[in-house]
């Protein structure tokens, strides 16, 4: 998360952000979205949908074999084989959705970010949402779920602005908020590894506007620095199974995680961050993927390209 997923430009006074003006965003002229897979093994990427019309962001993989994506302030699913189309999910009670939107580990339900800046919990199904968080003093970007599914990972920003973004965790019925990362310069992605040991994360606590990749204890012990490099990495994904994940990196010097980038896929295998290979590059950045997207068996995962004309 940063004013990339909202819209909102750095300078603008967060307290007077009325969501109802936030747009969801659409497809540049000539521009099309593809839905991709990509298997492990293989080391081949394969279509499963594209569009001219519709801008689709942030797979999710469903423990029965579904992708959920964002579009258009709400949420879609389709079949990963390319069999099907993106049918909507109906999630009612909630204002519309940004791209931050992650499974439950326990049961048919999924926790979305929405444009009042709070997370809810809805069936994925669809049905009624029901707000987790409670507090009004900040703005909330989930990412992560342990694996109990009893805990929230998210991204805390403060009202006084971008500059202090730290990760917190949460629970279900919003009580025992409380900060991971304790320093105020930005963090993100924050996300679980299966076993719940750790968050994985992307932080610039390292070098100040060059996002790593990091991971830290829930307590907030132990902060590690994973990548070592000159770009500028974000959002790790760590597999279900095996110690297998994928981060998006993006150019040096870039800020926040913007769209229409020619960015870089990197898989990590058997958890040897320095030996990361990019697997794939291509136009994307913002929305290719953002949340977790890995198949239950960690054999493949989804994410989103936006070739240009």
């Amino acid at each position: 998360m940063t004013d990339d997923d909202t819209g909102v430009g750095h300078d603008a006074v967060i307290g007077d952000i009325d969501p109802a003006a936030l747009e969801p965003r659409r497809l540049l002229p000539g521009q099309r979205c593809e839905i991709r897979v990509f298997d492990v093994a293989a080391g081949t990427s394969r279509l499963v949908h594209e569009s001219a019309d519709t801008l689709y962001e942030a797979p999710n993989w469903t423990r029965d074999g579904r992708l959920i994506v964002n579009a258009e302030g709400g949420l879609y699913e389709l079949l990963p084989d390319g069999s099907s189309v993106p049918a909507p999910i109906e999630i009612t009670g909630v204002p519309g959705l940004n791209n931050d939107h992650v499974l439950s580990p326990v049961d048919d339900s999924v926790f979305v970010s929405a444009n009042d800046f709070h997370i809810y919990q809805a069936p994925l199904a669809g049905g009624p949402a029901r707000r987790v968080t409670l507090d009004t003093d900040a703005l909330h970007f989930l990412h992560g779920v342990s694996p109990d599914g009893q805990t929230l990972a998210y991204v805390r920003v403060s009202l006084d602005g971008w500059g202090d973004v730290r990760v917190h965790e949460v629970g279900l019925d919003g009580s025992g908020d409380r900060a991971v990362t304790t320093d105020p310069g930005p963090a993100d992605g924050s996300e679980y590894s299966p076993d719940g040991e750790w968050i994985y994360l992307n932080t610039e606590q390292f070098s100040r506007g060059q996002a790593q990749i990091a991971r830290i204890r829930p307590d907030g012990r132990e902060l590690t620095q994973l990548t070592f490099d000159e770009r500028v990495n974000w959002f790790p994904h760590v597999a279900p199974v095996g110690e297998d994940a994928v981060y998006i990196s993006f150019p040096g010097g870039t800020e926040g995680h913007p769209a229409d980038k020619e960015v870089r896929l990197v898989l990590v295998t058997d958890g040897d961050w320095a030996a990361g290979r990019v697997v794939e590059t291509f136009n994307g950045g913002q929305g290719t993927i953002n949340v977790n997207s890995w198949a239950p068996d960690g054999s493949a995962f989804a994410y989103v390209t936006y070739p240009r004309a």
